[in-house]
């Protein structure tokens, strides 16, 4: 089957989390499955208008594995995929998880499962994606401006 082409090279903008909480002094951080249930990944997707990135990638989070928390405003970092022939770009935030849902709008299509950072960085096929999520813990830190609630995103 040939590859479909994206003729004006066109990247398209992606936003993401990488929901975390600390459980007895150890960070996990949450993946979820692809709606196929094939590969682990991290909640993401295209920024909503009128949205910033960090409040739209908090958005996806509730989405799609429906976890609620506080999002820092900071890229921690950014990889890109292929999927269909086009390109993404997908920058990446921190999400500190303080409510995990019984359910959620994606709860049928997905599985979740909280990890140590090793165990993450093996179920996860994206190098660039890996390396993000073990910067991860260093960058985990408790500031009290710059955050947003994901809370929010329920209204919308």
């Amino acid at each position: 089957m040939a590859r479909k082409n994206n003729s004006n090279n066109k990247i398209f903008q992606q936003s993401g989390v990488i929901p975390y909480r600390v459980q007895d002094g150890t960070v996990e951080v949450l993946l979820i499955t692809t709606r196929n249930r094939q590969s682990w990944v991290i909640p993401k997707g295209g920024i909503c208008k009128g949205m910033t990135e960090y409040h739209s990638a908090a958005k996806e989070a509730w989405e799609e594995a429906g976890v609620i928390g506080t999002v820092e405003n900071q890229i921690l970092g950014s990889y890109k995929y292929r999927k269909n022939g086009n390109i993404y770009q997908v920058n990446m935030f921190l999400l500190s998880v303080n409510k995990v849902l019984e359910d959620w709008p994606e709860a049928t299509q997905r599985q979740r499962q909280w990890l140590d950072i090793n165990q993450a960085c093996q179920l996860v096929k994206q190098n660039a994606l890996k390396k993000i999520i073990a910067i991860s813990p260093s960058q985990i830190k408790i500031i009290d401006y710059g955050q947003f609630s994901s809370e929010m995103c329920l209204a919308y």
